[in-house]
């Protein structure tokens, strides 16, 4: 398969280093010294069984260089989705699919604003990976799932290819008969890691180990999932109880992107979570206290120092 990775952070220099030691055409999209990076010693994954290193097909900041592709990995930050869709333009011919990787549960609908309909899919990535430094991408955690779909959740060729070239290449690609229930299910928990761990400055060891924190954490999974249901997503009443028993697993240093963020001064993507259940909480008809406190504390940060 010819793929672009747009752009070619955690999410989407992981999918392009596995996919391009597979053997597949992958156009890395990048800029600054990221790209002088990658176009001068390669592309890197470093994870915790080795480290890769490939030549991408392509190493580019202009997606008009690259041309139609077969697919294209989209995983930017929430507020970079409209400059970053306008410029998928020239990559997308009459079948390319467009799988967004981003936090939230927004980000095919917004795609649709910008891309034409039948191009767009929706997806959710379970992977820790950071851009450790230029050219490098770091795995921080043993886990990588990638499950995605046509916006129906109807199976198609196009998603069956991917499908099969990324689980091919050595990383997950289940199928699924309810992409909005998936995606949903990773708001429910990232909702919380996010806004307890950026607001609190805290990490899981903290919210596992003080009651506080941890009624807290378990009150805005509830919150989130009932948000999730009021609009018709088929999110099951023990959805809340099982996140916090699979988050005892979880390394005590953990956090959310959003804290390591606030903690660099960077601007955070709270419009896209905390910000986002408020927002469709309103639309459900529902109240969100929990997650509208969240937001709140975290406004002040949102467009970093």
């Amino acid at each position: 398969m010819r793929i672009a990775t747009m752009a070619t952070g955690g999410i989407g220099g992981f999918l392009a280093v596995r996919l391009a030691k597979a053997g597949h055409e992958v156009a890395t999209i990048a800029r600054g010294a990221h790209l002088d990076a990658i176009r001068k010693h390669g592309l890197v994954l470093e994870t915790p069984s080795g480290t890769d290193r490939v030549r991408p097909w392509m190493a580019t900041d202009d997606p008009a260089e690259i041309g139609p592709v077969d697919a294209i990995i989209f995983g930017v930050k929430g507020d970079a989705l409209p400059d970053a869709a306008r410029a998928c333009g020239p990559m997308i011919g009459p079948d390319t699919v467009v799988v967004p990787f981003l936090n939230g549960v927004e980000a095919a609908d917004r795609l649709l604003e910008f891309l034409p309909g039948r191009a767009v899919a929706n997806g959710v990535a379970q992977v820790s990976t950071t851009i450790a430094a230029p050219g490098v991408i770091r795995q921080t955690g043993s886990f990588n799932t990638f499950t995605f779909a046509e916006r129906d959740s109807r199976p198609s060729e196009r998603i069956g290819a991917l499908r099969e070239a990324i689980d091919q290449a050595g990383a997950s690609a289940p199928a699924t008969d309810d992409i909005e229930r998936d995606l949903w299910s990773k708001f429910v928990f990232f909702s919380a890691l996010s806004g307890v761990t950026a607001a609190g400055r805290c990490r899981i060891g903290d919210i596992t180990s003080i009651p506080a924190l941890g009624d807290l954490f378990r009150a805005v999974l509830a919150e989130t999932a009932m948000i999730g249901r009021a609009l018709g997503v088929a999110l099951d009443d023990g959805i809340a109880d099982r996140t916090w028993s699979f988050m005892q697993s979880f390394p005590p240093d953990g956090r959310a992107s959003t804290a390591i963020d606030l903690e660099h001064g960077r601007p955070l993507e709270i419009e896209w979570v905390s910000g986002a259940a408020v927002r469709l909480a309103r639309k459900a008809g529902v109240a969100a206290p929990m997650n509208a406190a969240l937001y709140a504390l975290l406004l002040p940060h949102r467009n970093g120092r």
